[in-house]
């Protein structure tokens, strides 16, 4: 009998023996949500100086990097400036020697037609200026043409023939005017002297092209009356008046550009 109430107090204590595991795991469980809870609540005011430390030592490097970036920039600035600055003086000096071998260029061309019409130009017949447009020889009309006439007189090819001789091997762009005095004319060939002028220059562009000047260099223009250079009102003016001058511009000829235009 002894015995057998021995066996159910063992088998008591063994089957309550549960509660212990399940108060150690209570226990545990509690004391996780108490870490939890106190990692969740944050110190305002430990939040507050960590916070400010971060600030300033973010902003103590932003300077420090903005200081870096600026003088860097600084610097590359100056190297650009110098740089731009050598690429200018290149760029002056060499316009102005391209200047200067272009000025030197058109004296000699301007010697040579010189030397070539040195009698006529003795004689007040022929003259010869330069200036930064160009070189202009001034040709009066009486040693080229019959009065009325466009057709070139027998001896005027010479003098043309030396001006053609001097300009065919050079590249420059040439202008020949034809000028009258302000006598009306009144012919079946030429109702005014506009066309007499015109016709003038373009008997002396035909004589160019046949020596051995290029043809796309040439434009004939014809002023009539309208640009004299003494006046009319003598007979010493208006021969000076009756002119051919050729001009042979120092600047090359300008391209031009078609734009195309809405509806062509």
């Amino acid at each position: 009998m002894l015995k057998k109430n021995q066996r159910d107090d063992e088998y008591t204590d063994n089957h309550e023996r549960w509660l212990v595991s399940y108060a150690d795991f209570i226990t545990l469980l509690f004391a996780f949500f108490v870490v939890m809870y106190a990692i969740s609540s944050i110190n305002e005011g430990k939040y507050r100086i960590l916070s400010h430390s971060l600030v300033n030592a973010f902003k103590s490097n932003n300077s420090s990097s903005d200081v870096v970036v600026h003088q860097s920039t600084e610097l590359m600035s100056d190297n650009d400036h110098r740089t731009q600055q050598a690429d200018s003086i290149k760029l002056i000096d060499g316009l102005k020697a391209l200047k200067i071998k272009k000025q030197e260029k058109m004296k000699s061309m301007a010697k040579n037609i010189l030397h070539a019409l040195e009698s006529l130009v003795k004689d007040g017949q022929v003259k010869v200026t330069q200036s930064s447009s160009g070189i202009t020889v001034e040709i009066n009309a009486s040693v080229l043409f019959s009065p009325g006439q466009a057709k070139l007189a027998e001896n005027s090819s010479l003098t043309l023939q030396a001006v053609a001789h001097v300009i065919k091997e050079q590249k420059h762009e040439i202008h020949v005017e034809g000028h009258t005095d302000n006598l009306p004319i009144h012919t079946e060939s030429f109702p005014s002297n506009w066309e007499l002028s015109t016709a003038r220059a373009s008997s002396v562009i035909r004589l160019f092209v046949e020596n051995g000047v290029e043809p796309h260099r040439l434009t004939a223009i014809g002023y009539g009356e309208n640009r004299p250079i003494e006046t009319n009102e003598t007979p010493e003016g208006r021969k000076r008046n009756r002119r051919v001058t050729i001009m042979i511009l120092s600047t090359d000829p300008d391209r031009v550009t078609e734009i195309p235009i809405a509806g062509y």
